[in-house]
Formats: C-alpha cells, structure tokens, sequence
C-alpha cells in the first residue's frame, strides 16, 4: 500500500497541531511498514525535518515572502500532481482543504476534517475566509472522510448533510515534551493556572480572566500564564487592567516545546475554556505532564477528557470561578486528576492513530 500525504498544511503552517499530526501519522504509519510519502514541493513547515528522508519529496524554505501563501499553493499543487501521476499512490490523504486536488483522477482520496467551527462560528471569521466553501468542495469529492472526534463527525453529518457510512473518526495521539531544564530556577515565584495556544473568540480566555478577577482568593494565589498565541493585543492589555489584574499576574510567554512542557510540569493547573474543540490536545498534554485539567463541558472536550478532569460551564463566569477555587484548594483532588489523567492516556496514542487510519485506507481501496 502506498499512501501520498498532500502538501497542504506543509505550505500553510510553520508549526501547528495539524502538520504536527501529518508528520506523526507518516512517521507511524511507516513503522506498519505502509509505504507513506509526504508531498510538498516548496514548504515552510518545521516539523518535516524531523523525518526520514524517504518519507518526504520536499524542499523546505525558511519562509514565504510577505502575502504570497496564495501564490505558493497552486505552485506545490501542480508539481505535487506531476510527482503523483509518476509514483503512482494507492490512496491520496489530502491535509487540508482545497478547489482543486493533486490526487490522479483515479485515485482514492481521503480527507480528515477537523472541526466545523467556520460553519458553527461564522461571525467570527471575515467575509472573506472561504475554508467553509472549500471544506465542502474537498468534502464531497472525498471517497471516506475522518473525523478527529464523534463530536465532529456528528457536526460534519448535519451541517454538511453527508451519509453516515462515509464518515469515520480516529482519534489523535498526543506528545511528551522533554525539557532538560530540571536544574535551573522554577519558572514562577507564585503558583500559576497554564493556558495554551490562541486566545480570541470561542477560544474564551477571556472567561479565565473574569474567573479569576472575581475571587479574591484566586488573584491572591496565583497568576495567569498565556502560552503561545503571540503578544497581548492592547486591547488584551487594558481589559486586563480593567479587571483589577497588574501585568505580573497575567504574563504571556512564547517557547519551544521543550519549554512548553516545562510550564505545563511545573503549572498547579491547566484551564481550557473554549467553548467549541474539534479534539483538543492540550488537555492529554496536560496529563502527559502530570498537570492536573480544568475545562469547559462543550462539544468534544468531555469525549476526550473522560473522567480525568473537573468541568464547567464556559458561558458562566460563576461556575468557571466556583470549580476554580473548589479544586485548588484541594490536594487530594488534584493528585486525583493527575492520577486519573495518567490513566487516561491509555485511550490515545499515534501509534493507534496510524493503525485505524490505516484500516480506512483498506476499506477504501477494497471499495
């Protein structure tokens, strides 16, 4: 079995949790000795190099010039389709969503879909994002389509009004972070409550914020830390400063991985309180790190959550506030929840990831 990976994500991500997948998905699945290649003529991608060279026909550049993604992408389609029609895939993966595919015309084609927050979350989006057109374009030519949770698939099903059968979900994997930093000074004087990735919209950090400006004991025993999602805006600024909280409480850091899973070791807790996932992997990050999961009760978080973390409701700050200062002022159910978080990994790893994936390019090629 030969698998082509498109050059999609590699071309609109540096780093991100999707080319991250792709690249963990081609790593596993080469070790089930499916014959996998990732195609990406001209990429900016990081995660690529950390691959066997037999798994990519690709050249990375350092970046694209300012504004010319659009220009690069239909470049790296049409090479990508002269490199195909020559290695002759049994099954084309395509990363993202595209008008047009690289696939040869005959050529199974699967496609993994995400979330379906262009469609539930349109208003937050600019007139002039077209992903939901060209989800559904990618969609409805895809001979099987995955789903990174039964959340998702159930909303791909009734938005897009897909059969069932067509529709399958494999959940992702998740990393450890090394972080040979175990000698130096703790990252923070005061304890912290971790959050990671980007802040705006349904992403809701702004009700972390909130939560915490309300309780006077919260904002007495800890800080904020916002990692990833580039600087504050002003705007983040002054609501901050609004909420009666100085900048040392709330601190934004940028890192590596590495860092990354230092602050989640080192954090007394991890709060999530999007309102809307398609998975979510900083929550089983979390717990690969031994940092105990707060997180909101909507959409796939529970599913994949299980019981290894304390929930509430994201649309109210009360409740957010009330199971804050419930469980950080318990001991015992914080080594609870890092207990049961441990156990919970059990549920998901890459190497399972690869093996359904693969069991769905059988059952494609069978027909």
């Amino acid at each position: 079995m030969k698998i082509a990976l498109d050059y999609q994500t590699f071309c609109n991500q540096s780093y991100g949790g999707i080319s991250r997948y792709f690249v963990r998905l081609a790593d596993e699945l080469n070790k089930l000795n499916v014959e996998t290649k990732i195609f990406a003529p001209l990429h900016r991608n990081r995660y690529i190099s950390e691959l066997d060279e037999k798994l990519v026909k690709c050249k990375e550049i350092n970046r694209y010039p300012p504004k010319t993604t659009r220009l690069f992408l239909p470049f790296n389609r049409l090479v990508t389709q002269q490199w195909l029609k020559s290695w002759h895939p049994d099954v084309v993966h395509e990363t993202y969503y595209a008008r047009k595919t690289a696939a040869p015309n005959t050529t199974p084609k699967v496609i993994t879909v995400y979330d379906m927050i262009h469609e539930l979350y349109a208003k937050e989006f600019s007139p002039r994002d077209n992903t939901s057109e060209l989800k559904k374009i990618a969609v409805q030519r895809a001979d099987h389509i995955v789903c990174i949770s039964e959340n998702t698939r159930k909303d791909l099903i009734e938005i897009f009004d897909l059969p069932a059968e067509r529709c399958s979900v494999v959940y992702l994997g998740f990393d450890r972070f090394s972080h040979p930093y175990r000698q130096q000074q703790p990252l923070s004087t005061q304890p912290y409550l971790l959050y990671v990735g980007a802040r705006g919209g349904y992403k809701n950090f702004t009700a972390l914020l909130k939560a915490v400006a309300a309780s006077a004991w919260l904002k007495q025993n800890f800080h904020i830390v916002a990692f990833g999602g580039g600087r504050f805006s002003q705007t983040e600024c002054e609501q901050i400063r609004q909420l009666g909280l100085s900048p040392e409480q709330v601190k934004q850091v940028q890192g590596d991985d590495q860092l990354l899973g230092r602050y989640y070791t080192e954090a007394t807790a991890f709060i999530y309180p999007s309102i809307y996932e398609g998975f979510g992997i900083p929550p089983l990050e979390a717990m690969a790190h031994d940092c105990p999961v707060i997180c909101s009760n909507s959409s796939s978080m529970p599913e994949v959550v299980g019981d290894a973390g304390i929930y509430f409701n994201p649309n109210s700050r009360e409740e957010l506030t009330a199971r804050l200062e419930e469980t950080l002022q318990s001991t015992e159910q914080l080594q609870q929840l890092k207990a049961k978080g441990q156990q919970r990994l059990n549920f998901f790893s890459w190497q399972k990831c690869a093996q359904e994936t693969q069991q769905i390019y059988q059952q494609v090629l069978n027909g």
